[in-house]
């Protein structure tokens, strides 16, 4: 309540934040942290062989590499920071407060990766060229820019293992007790075969073009990185399933609805079964590799290489949702707020701590019954609005008005075309948390509660997109925020 909501009513604010992390995921997993070992171990095999053609396999690979992580990696880097300061600052504040020399180490970490990978592609072909020695140094510098790739990762690990299951943070506000979660170490044990593998399958697709068909390198090549895969497939699957043993009970029970949204919460089983045959599949395909990899048809690696992508960025999908109903696991609820200062807001109200106001524009003042007088329409404009702030400042994180995960979407599925009263929508919205585990609780007041429940009435039959405040603007009122905000500042700061 300390900032303007930024809102994006058709796409979603969530799923801005999503599409940028999974699509920097996917990029850092399978392009920087499992296949800058990878190059790097295909340079050294062409140079223990004394074969050229490994080498420039491996360059081509490289450069490939580089040109994807340095833009759309970047940017996607850059973006996450960006989308989640605007979508949810209180969370990233809450966790820069906590891991403030975490994500210091992991800048200059970043720094030194981003200085190796142009080192490494730029100095290729001048070392190559100056005898064995030279190119023995260009080889550790390889290794050393997976190294550093490995650092990043593994720092950032800790921070979302964080939010899942803070520990004994809880209680100590310790800094090594906030980076030693529960789930860092079988998180990270996950990921960096997994990384490794998503590498192997994304460098045997790559292999196709950077080969000719008839050349007998391929087959070699190609029985080489299937090898390389194979070998991290049993880590994947055995951290994987250490991984979700650690993961808590409670967000086990939200796997469902991760898996396949609250539509097909009852596909789980059959989700389950495509995500197993295609694991199989996977393997199978790189064990073809492996055996008869002169009669792989083109088409066989394309199943893999995008099934690797789907399986990676739903998984990302899925450790993002079970989490809910926080977004820092038993500290911050997915709105924004903290468990601690919940009873503080359900007794004075949100409003009572808000900064700001979002004016509602002329489209969304629409829909009003026509038989009102002036005086009345006043009285319910400044309820709808009142309405409208309590919905912008406890529901916008997840929902839109009537875009994607709409409010509107859901209360048209439950109570269909029949009115929908504030007494309706508030009964529901009060006891939520208990029919839909993943949902916060109502933070606000009980006055609050209708407020909201009238602004929802309004928009069944208002249909304009709720505009956010990077677009409408905003009404600053005075200052009210300072004294939850200045009370969340001294407890996380006790952290560092």
């Amino acid at each position: 309540m300390d900032f303007p909501v930024f809102h994006l009513d058709f796409f979603g604010n969530r799923w801005l934040i999503a599409t940028i992390a999974i699509l920097h995921v996917l990029v850092n997993h399978g392009l920087a942290v499992g296949m800058m070992p990878l190059v790097a171990a295909m340079e050294w095999y062409g140079q223990k062989k004394q074969d050229p053609r490994w080498d420039r396999l491996a360059y081509k690979i490289l450069f490939f590499c580089f040109l994807i992580t340095t833009t759309i990696g970047a940017l996607t880097g850059v973006g996450i920071w960006l989308s989640v300061s605007l979508v949810n600052p209180y969370s990233i504040a809450s966790l820069i407060r906590v891991f403030f020399w975490a994500w210091f180490t992991e800048w200059l970490v970043f720094i030194t990766e981003v200085c190796l990978i142009l080192a490494y592609t730029l100095t290729w072909k001048k070392w190559s060229n100056q005898g064995p020695e030279k190119k023995k140094q260009h080889i550790r510098l390889g290794f050393a820019l997976a190294f550093f790739s490995w650092v990043t990762m593994a720092i950032i690990v800790a921070i979302l293992g964080f939010m899942m299951d803070p520990g004994n943070w809880l209680t100590d506000h310790s800094f090594w007790t906030g980076v030693m979660n529960p789930l860092y170490i079988p998180q990270l044990a996950f990921r960096t075969p997994l990384a490794a593998a998503m590498a192997g399958i994304i460098a045997l697709f790559l292999i196709l073009f950077f080969t000719k068909r008839q050349d007998g390198f391929r087959h070699e090549a190609l029985r080489a990185v299937a090898l390389w895969t194979l070998a991290f497939a049993p880590f994947v699957l055995a951290a994987g399933w250490w991984y979700y043993t650690s993961v808590p009970d409670a967000m086990k029970d939200n796997l469902g609805v991760s898996l396949a949204t609250l539509a097909f919460a009852d596909w789980q089983t059959k989700f389950l079964q495509i995500a197993v045959v295609t694991v199989v599949t996977i393997l199978l395909v790189v064990q073809f590799a492996i055996s008869r990899p002169n009669l792989l048809p083109k088409v066989a690696l394309v199943v893999p290489f995008f099934a690797i992508l789907w399986m990676t960025g739903h998984f990302e999908r899925v450790r993002e949702f079970i989490r809910k109903p926080y977004v820092i696991g038993q500290y911050m609820y997915a709105n924004g707020m903290r468990v601690d200062d919940y009873a503080l807001l359900q007794r004075d109200g949100v409003l009572t701590y808000a900064t700001y106001s979002n004016p509602l524009t002329e489209a969304e003042k629409a829909g009003l019954p026509e038989r009102l007088s002036e005086p009345e329409r006043t009285a319910r404009l400044e309820t709808i609005q009142k309405g409208k702030d309590v919905f912008m400042d406890t529901c916008s994180r997840c929902h839109t008005g009537h875009g994607v995960n709409s409010i509107t979407s859901h209360l048209q599925r439950m109570f269909g075309d029949k009115p929908w009263t504030p007494e309706l929508t508030a009964g529901y919205i009060e006891g939520m948390h208990y029919a839909q585990p993943y949902m916060p609780p109502f933070p606000g007041s009980k006055a609050e509660l209708q407020l909201l429940g009238a602004y929802l009435e309004h928009l069944q039959h208002n249909k304009a997109p709720i505009p956010g405040a990077q677009s409408a603007g905003v009404i600053v009122h005075d200052e009210n925020a300072g004294r939850i905000a200045t009370k969340t500042n001294q407890t996380e700061a006790a952290a560092r």
